[in-house]
């Protein structure tokens, strides 16, 4: 059997991480979106009893080191499950960006057995499991805007955004997300209230959204890459609302109201900047 899942990347309109637990994974508090930028994953079984990937990125692992190998496998060892499966992704997703497209590929892969085998699992299940795989993976199952905390497997729900539009950059530098981790100092880092972009949110305020949007990783990514504060003011200085870094980075989003005026800060970054995105929230 065949299917294809659409795989979206997401970004962070906020991202604190409170405290570490003893084992050293933080805890987050975060509130995500996804934006209409996205990776396909065709999954199908087979007899072979393998798991291959292929992609038509040269800069993807094709072997257990993928995030869509892994989710296979973990599902295939849960159940017990014999049979082969043969996953082809096509990125449109920047590898290594902060954009969560690895985690976004994996969880592809978990809703596709999910249907092919009919595990009958829901997708709060499908969450859970995927956690083994990578903190992003849960949000990624459900791939809508929510207040992600815990380790990454509390997911809940928030109201659609108001209409507004993204302009995403990714500087030509990769970021070790679990590098960035090791360098937070909880007794330093300057948290911030998620809840007030939530309650932003709820009440389609648009002005205030911007307003409360915030990373608190960022200042750690960008001592390290300048890139990322330069592309930060380029895109406030053009005319976005907001701009901010997703993830761990390296990639940074400015945020606009219109159309047009988002047409103008992805004109305008374009002279610098070759991996440049003009994209809505889904």
């Amino acid at each position: 059997m065949e299917i294809i899942e659409k795989a979206p990347a997401k970004i962070n309109l906020a991202l604190d991480t409170p405290y570490k637990h003893k084992d050293g994974e933080p805890e987050w508090n975060m509130v995500m979106t996804s934006i209409d930028i996205a990776d396909y994953v065709r999954i199908v079984d087979n007899n072979s009893g393998k798991i291959t990937v292929q992609s038509d990125s040269l800069f993807l692992p094709e072997d257990h080191r993928n995030l869509a190998y892994q989710a296979a496998d973990l599902i295939k060892n849960k159940f017990n499950i014999h049979l082969g499966v043969e996953i082809t992704i096509r990125k449109n997703i920047p590898v290594s960006a902060g954009l969560g497209g690895g985690s976004s590929d994996a969880a592809a892969v978990l809703r596709g057995l999910n249907k092919i085998w009919n595990l009958k699992m829901s997708l709060e299940d499908l969450a859970n499991l995927s956690l083994e795989l990578d903190s992003d993976v849960p949000y990624c199952i459900f791939s809508k805007t929510a207040k992600v905390s815990g380790r990454g497997s509390n997911i809940n729900p928030l109201h659609k955004l108001p209409s507004m539009y993204f302009v995403i950059v990714k500087p030509q530098v990769s970021i070790s997300t679990p590098q960035i981790i090791r360098k937070i100092n909880y007794k330093s880092i300057e948290h911030k209230n998620v809840n007030n972009l939530v309650q932003s949110i709820y009440q389609n305020d648009y002005t205030e959204i911007v307003n409360n949007m915030f990373n608190v990783l960022e200042p750690i990514s960008a001592e390290k890459h300048h890139e990322i504060y330069k592309i930060k003011m380029k895109m406030l200085n053009y005319g976005a609302d907001s701009a901010q870094m997703s993830g761990t980075g390296p990639t940074v989003f400015g945020v606009c109201k219109t159309e047009q005026s988002a047409k103008h800060v992805f004109n305008s970054i374009r002279g610098f900047c070759s991996e440049v995105y003009l994209v809505h929230s889904l």
